[in-house]
């Protein structure tokens, strides 16, 4: 099987696809997209994710044998998944439950963490309503995820790429300033995702530059 072009920077949106493609034994090659020097906006990777956002995927061996380009880091899960055959239910009533939990992060959990990540650690002129707004909005969201763990292990019933989108975006909980204690039900989740040894691989790609990224962008502030 040929390997997958996966275009990354180490982000929570990033990370999601690594979680995927270690889960599923996927061989892959990373292209590292340097979101501080812009090549999110290269004309070569706009040909391919024309949001000029990574993650995006190419699959040189996809429907028909034929290449096929995937942006958008929830299309991309659920391509996988259909590829696969894993971690994204075929029967209609489990997989609406996952995509249910899937579009809710794709649509709130990641917007909302990244922009209180923003205001909090990264705006050199601190506004504070936007700060409160969006930790406060964090802190809800962090909430209702604790409400649906209260009586099951994953957010889609059986662990899936709704439990993949998410995870990144609570490994974070600490540059939103949330005390993750307060939420038992999230936290023996997060663990319970975090101690696979899919994701232990998967998390730590890129981490290196992760770390130094965020450094330069402390020291500008």
């Amino acid at each position: 099987m040929a390997p997958i072009d996966l275009y990354f920077w180490p982000t929570p949106n990033g990370w999601k696809i690594t979680l995927m493609l270690e889960e599923c034994d996927l061989p892959y090659d990373i292209k590292y997209v340097n979101l501080r020097e812009k090549e999110q906006f290269s004309e070569s990777f706009l040909k391919i994710s024309p949001n000029g956002r990574m993650p995006a995927i190419v699959d040189h061996e996809g429907p028909g044998g034929e290449p096929i380009s995937i942006f958008e880091s929830g299309a991309v899960l659920q391509y996988l998944g259909n590829k696969t055959g894993k971690f994204y239910p075929a029967e209609q009533r489990a997989r609406s439950a996952v995509e249910e939990w899937l579009f809710w992060q794709v649509g709130g959990l990641g917007p909302m963490a990244g922009q209180a990540a923003h205001f909090r650690n990264y705006k050199k002129d601190k506004i504070d309503y936007a700060v409160a707004r969006y930790t406060n909005e964090v802190i809800r969201l962090y909430g209702v995820m604790e409400g649906r763990l209260a009586d099951r292990d994953f957010l889609g019933g059986d662990y899936s790429i709704a439990d993949m989108a998410s995870w990144p975006w609570i490994r974070g909980y600490k540059a939103y300033g949330i005390d993750l204690t307060e939420f038992p039900n999230l936290r023996a989740w997060f663990k319970r995702v975090g101690g696979r040894p899919a994701v232990q691989r998967a998390a730590n790609i890129g981490k290196e530059q992760f770390i130094q990224s965020q450094a330069r962008s402390q020291s500008s502030i």
